[in-house]
């Protein structure tokens, strides 16, 4: 294809094929009335085939996705109410624990305090009974002791008096010396 340049002056250039067939065909007036025809039979049929095939899918779709949407909140909600309330339930059952568990423990201190107090008494009344019969023993062992003293002290002032006089003295009245030396 070889091009020829048309110009009186050769300062324009056209361009054209050889065997030319005029410009470009949308900007041809001659065949304007006919392309807004075809533009207008293109621009209805397109939009028919929009307006009844693909839109209505396309808003299927939107409708499908939202109620996807709108299920997947209420869903969500509900487990979310669902782990609400068993928050609550544990939190109520927790502190239901602890308070059986704070009575458990009271109950089982005062328990605890009664039998330490019953066994303290026990050992107390054990100890002063034991007291009083050590006391009593005491008591018997310082009779016996002193009344041995006592026999002691008679026979050592007879003896006494009976190496100093040679003279073997009356029991009795040696007993009475004694018992009168030991009272005062």
């Amino acid at each position: 294809m070889a091009e020829k340049s048309h110009g009186t002056k050769g300062t324009g250039a056209h361009t054209e094929a050889d065997g030319g067939h005029g410009g470009f065909p949308p900007f041809e007036s001659s065949t304007f009335a006919s392309q807004l025809v075809s533009l207008v039979i293109a621009f209805v049929a397109l939009y028919v085939i929009v307006s009844r095939i693909a839109l209505p899918r396309v808003e299927s779709v939107i409708d499908a996705r939202q109620n996807a949407i709108e299920g997947d909140l209420a869903a969500a909600q509900k487990f979310k109410d669902e782990s609400d309330a068993a928050l609550k339930a544990y939190e109520t059952e927790l502190a239901s624990a602890r308070t059986r568990a704070q009575a458990i423990g009271n109950e089982t201190r005062e328990k605890l305090n009664a039998a330490a107090e019953a066994e303290r008494k026990s050992l107390e009344d054990q100890l002063t009974a034991k007291l009083a019969a050590a006391e009593k023993q005491i008591a018997t062992t310082r009779q016996t002791a002193m009344s041995n003293v006592r026999g002691i002290a008679a026979d050592a002032a007879g003896a006494i008096v009976q190496r100093l006089t040679g003279v073997l003295p009356d029991s009795k009245a040696v007993g009475s010396a004694v018992d009168a030396s030991l009272k005062g």
